[in-house]
């Protein structure tokens, strides 16, 4: 997937993908107050909030990332979006995560969830009030996605 941008609308299509999981599991938008799916994706991609989510492989690859996320986990985004998402967690903290991404495979979502991350460079942050929900088109999971407005450097 390419860096969002307005040639290709700001992968309006996958942003949709996102919104609408969301919408379907918590019965309100991820974003409100928008005209139309190219301005929601812009809009997102801008946000203040981080964004981010990775495909359904086995070992899950990011796929996306806002410019919040991309600036707080120190990527490029062709770097983000080869990235094994397990790798935003240190080793010590990756069995909670696998535990975390396995209670949002079953039950749809988690609100408030926290944890620690690391940056590219090896900054520890931790996330806090994430909420974490699957991505599904049709019924077919396509993936997962997170977003949280709070962090602090640790």
């Amino acid at each position: 997937m390419n860096y969002p941008d307005v040639t290709n609308n700001f992968q309006q299509e996958h942003v949709k993908l996102l919104c609408d999981s969301y919408e379907h599991l918590l019965s309100r938008d991820l974003m409100e107050n928008c005209q139309n799916d190219v301005e929601i994706a812009r809009q997102l991609f801008h946000a203040p909030f981080a964004l981010v989510s990775h495909n359904a492989e086995s070992n899950p690859i990011f796929n996306y990332a806002n410019l919040k996320a991309l600036a707080l986990f120190e990527f490029s985004w062709e770097d983000f979006t080869q990235t094994p998402s397990k790798l935003s967690a240190e080793p010590v903290n990756q069995a909670e995560r696998e535990k975390l991404l396995a209670q949002v495979t079953e039950l749809g979502y988690i609100k408030n969830y926290a944890g620690i991350r690391i940056s590219k460079t090896g900054k520890r942050f931790m996330i806090k009030n994430a909420l974490v929900w699957n991505l599904t088109n049709n019924g077919i999971y396509q993936g997962q996605a997170a977003c949280f407005a709070e962090w602090a450097y640790i």
